[in-house]
């Protein structure tokens, strides 16, 4: 029973690390790429991709809410990956190569986050304010 314990709570961190790359991907969708596609005069692929997918119209106004709740997602899982990192892995070598496993899938996908998260902000926030 105990080595379904840990490992639980190895799968809760990981699923908290992707459910913080999705929101992340949500800032990438309202902000980043319609601005990217602008940029490199791509205006006639924007209206194409908004017809589409009209919901991106519906994220963006709304993009306070989703930046402010994708960053308390990724505060979340980096207080986890934390946590998680001074936790001892088990003796068991199969269970300790799934734990140093699941660690470092985490971390990988809570880097891509951060990144995604900040990329996001870069195209919402900061470049505007400076046009």
């Amino acid at each position: 029973m105990k080595r379904n314990d840990e490992l639980n709570g190895l799968n809760s961190s990981k699923k908290i690390a992707f459910l913080s790359l999705f929101t992340s991907t949500g800032t990438i969708v309202c902000c980043a790429l319609p601005a990217f596609l602008v940029a490199i005069g791509a205006g006639a692929a924007l209206s194409s991709f908004i017809s589409v997918f009209p919901e991106i119209i519906w994220i963006s106004k709304y993009k306070n809410y989703v930046f402010f709740v994708a960053t308390l997602l990724i505060i979340i899982a980096g207080l986890l990956q934390y946590k998680a990192r001074q936790l001892p892995c088990p003796a068991d070598k199969l269970l300790a190569r799934q734990c140093m496993q699941a660690r470092r899938v985490s971390a990988i996908t809570y880097t891509v986050s951060v990144v995604i998260l900040l990329i996001g902000f870069l195209f919402a926030y900061l470049i505007p304010y400076f046009m």
